[in-house]
């Protein structure tokens, strides 16, 4: 009786044993670390562009610039973070150090930095005044740091990482936790006329021993990775798994497409994080007060890159006088509360929750938990079932318009498509077709009324493991208008909502439901500013004010002369971005191309701006990054350039690149010559645009 009951034991035990495995989640792929889930849940959080550039004007500064010109008058590192706090922002990044090498904090590695520069006689520290500010308002502090640095002598030689790293040492020890390490992989050409040979691993190894928390930024990680354009946009299919073995940051880095959507089963776990600018440039300019993102872009960014298993990382640039200025901090309050408003009442939190498959024998697992509102806990299939159905059943019919998703990501990043239908007229109809969920999947859906909601896990990786499942009815968002002007000087103002009154200015004043209405397209030849604003409910409800600038109409000019493609050039001066020039993907030759315009008739000009092709997010061709421009009064003799140079930071920012002249100069023809590509692998130079600035 002993030995049988003691078999019988033993048999229980293994059946338990064999239950409790089965019940077990293995993790599946690449994992992330705790820190990593950590930055996820922040979703969104402020960058700061600040330094020289902010005085000079520019986006790229060249080291050179008399340190004395950094001098805010009224800095304010609590008015910064007081408005991160208020924009519902969960930190700040400064750009502790860009380009130009200039150090907001008086480094002793460096003769380029606050402590030669006019601000509070060399005694400030702009980390210092942003670290403490941070802490006061609950928000976590990170840095951006560049290896690129166009003032220090040692750059181009073995010499500079080491300075590199003691540089980044000083700062990671000195001014208390920092949640992220911001690196890019910009490289410049040193004083010896080589480029610097970045040593990597070392540079990681300053940070995990000074900041072990911190999440390292860069094109490949290894913390979080850079989502491949400066729009904000990640994939609709986004993988928070990378392939990293061979690549660094920078030219060595996967394509923009991959970082874009990350690799199905990469190597690694590296999560996208989208850095978009509240205006067109990084930095501060006078000339973008007007030009900040409406709410209706924020909301659009917001969706695809918090929506899509990003982070958003927005620039908001600090002013010459050291304050975020206005235009944009009354932007973010704007959008705050919009956020706010859109996501109130999960409607999710009401309804019965069924589904299909359920992994027996573990009390972790509840269908209950895809609707508690925390991220943590979840609800799983058994192992092998990798398809499979959630329905949310309501006892009244309830409406909405937003969908959200979340996977359980310590467990792995596992749905490959879902969709998501609703009950209609007694039959399921599909109002959704994705791709992946990973930490958050949000979906603009049509307006729909139903009392029930299904959401089918079509393909997994391994059991899928979903911990949220959210309903909400997002109120409706006036569209911001546009604001369009053909080659004949013909301005037209359109508005994608329903019937709204449109209103413009042309002095540069805000429009209000008093200005001048607009009916029909009108003349707009010597070109301007134009602001305009839609308005519905008598006026009580109105949209952001969208400004466009413009120059002389083109209704004159015509082709000179043009390399590559010829018969496309004409598409460079028709005032639609949406054409183009191009010499032709290397058919016709290599660089330099030229593009020749008579503009009919003598004008002073002072400048040109140049607006590069691109086909979308993550695909550009023909970028322009280093160029001359000359003039000349028969189109026979051009002399030499009236400018020449570079379009900063244009490969990863490709937007209308503004260049003015030392002084003006009259001429009646004009030709931009393309040097140099902004992508080595490019063969060909394009032009979506080309203008004259006569103002």
């Amino acid at each position: 009786m002993m030995k049988k009951a003691a078999t019988f034991l033993a048999g229980a035990l293994l059946c338990y044993n064999a239950a409790v495995a089965q019940s077990t989640i293995k993790p599946y792929g690449a994992l992330p670390t705790k820190a990593q889930e950590n930055w996820q849940d922040m979703e969104y959080y402020m960058f700061i562009h600040f330094g020289p550039n902010t005085f000079t004007d520019r986006e790229w500064g060249h080291g050179d610039e008399d340190p004395r010109i950094f001098n805010p008058t009224q800095l304010d590192a609590r008015q910064w973070a007081r408005t991160a706090k208020l924009a519902g922002m969960k930190g700040i990044i400064i750009t502790a150090k860009h380009h130009d090498g200039f150090c907001l904090w008086p480094s002793k590695f460096s003769t380029h930095t606050v402590r030669e520069s006019a601000w509070k006689n060399g005694k400030g520290d702009v980390l210092k005044e942003l670290s403490a500010a941070c802490k006061q308002y609950g928000l976590k502090f990170g840095v951006y740091l560049s290896p690129w640095d166009r003032n220090h002598p040692a750059y181009g030689t073995p010499e500079y990482n080491q300075i590199f790293a003691k540089t980044l040492n000083e700062v990671l020890s000195s001014y208390g936790p920092v949640f992220e390490q911001w690196f890019d992989g910009a490289n410049g050409e040193g004083p010896n006329g080589k480029k610097q040979e970045y040593n990597w691993q070392l540079f990681h190894s300053v940070v995990y021993r000074e900041q072990p928390n911190a999440v390292i930024f860069s094109d490949v990680g290894p913390g979080c990775r850079w989502v491949g354009n400066e729009d904000g946009y990640a994939g609709t299919t986004n993988w928070s798994t990378l392939n990293v073995t061979g690549y660094e940051p920078g030219k060595k880095a996967p394509s923009q497409a991959t970082l874009n959507k990350g690799d199905e089963d990469g190597e690694k776990w590296v999560p996208t994080e989208c850095d978009v600018s509240i205006r067109p440039g990084w930095f501060y300019s006078d000339a973008t007060n007007d030009k900040v993102k409406s709410v209706a872009k924020l909301l659009d960014i917001y969706n695809a890159s918090v929506g899509r298993n990003g982070n958003l990382l927005l620039n908001v640039p600090v002013d010459r006088r050291g304050l975020i200025n206005a235009n944009d901090s009354t932007r973010l309050m704007e959008f705050r509360r919009l956020l706010e408003t859109t996501f109130k009442n999960n409607l999710a939190r009401s309804a019965k929750v069924t589904v299909t498959d359920i992994r027996k024998n573990n009390t972790a697992v509840k269908a209950s938990y895809l609707v508690d509102g925390n991220n943590k806990t979840y609800w799983a299939t058994p192992d092998g079932v990798q398809n499979a159905g959630i329905t949310l059943t309501f006892t009244k019919p309830v409406t909405f318009n937003r969908a959200v998703l979340q996977e359980y990501i310590a467990l792995g990043q596992r749905v490959k498509a879902f969709t998501v239908e609703v009950l209609e007229d007694g039959a399921y109809k599909e109002v959704a077709n994705e791709t992946t969920i990973g930490h958050k999947r949000l979906l603009r859906v049509p307006t729909t009324t139903t009392t029930q909601v299904r959401i089918n896990i079509k393909d997994a990786k391994a059991c899928p493991v979903i911990s949220e499942v959210q309903l909400y009815n997002a109120p409706d968002l006036l569209a911001d208008p546009e604001i369009k002007r053909d080659k004949e000087g013909l301005l037209s103002i359109t508005c994608a909502s329903p019937d709204p009154e449109l209103h413009y200015t042309l002095d540069g004043s805000e429009p209000t439901f008093t200005s001048p209405r607009y009916s029909q397209p009108f003349a707009l030849v010597e070109g301007g500013v134009v602001k305009a604003k839609a308005f519905i409910h008598k006026g009580k409800t109105a949209s952001s004010t969208i400004s466009a600038s413009f120059n002389m109409a083109q209704s004159k000019w015509k082709v000179l002369a043009a390399d590559g493609k010829a018969g496309t050039a004409a598409n460079a001066i028709d005032a639609n971005p949406d054409t183009y020039w191009t010499s032709g993907k290397g058919a016709f030759g290599h660089y330099p191309y030229e593009l020749a315009i008579d503009l009919g008739e003598s004008l002073s000009l002072k400048g040109f701006s140049y607006l590069p092709h691109r086909d979308a997010h993550t695909t550009f061709s023909g970028i322009i990054y280093k160029y001359a421009f000359y003039v000349s009064n028969d189109g026979k003799e051009w002399g030499q350039p009236v400018s020449t140079g570079s379009f900063d930071n244009i490969r990863n920012n490709p937007v209308q690149q503004t260049i003015r002249f030392p002084q003006a100069v009259t001429a009646r023809y004009i030709k931009l010559v393309a040097l140099e590509p902004a992508f080595e692998t490019d063969h060909d130079a394009s032009v979506a645009e080309l203008e004259v600035l006569t103002k």
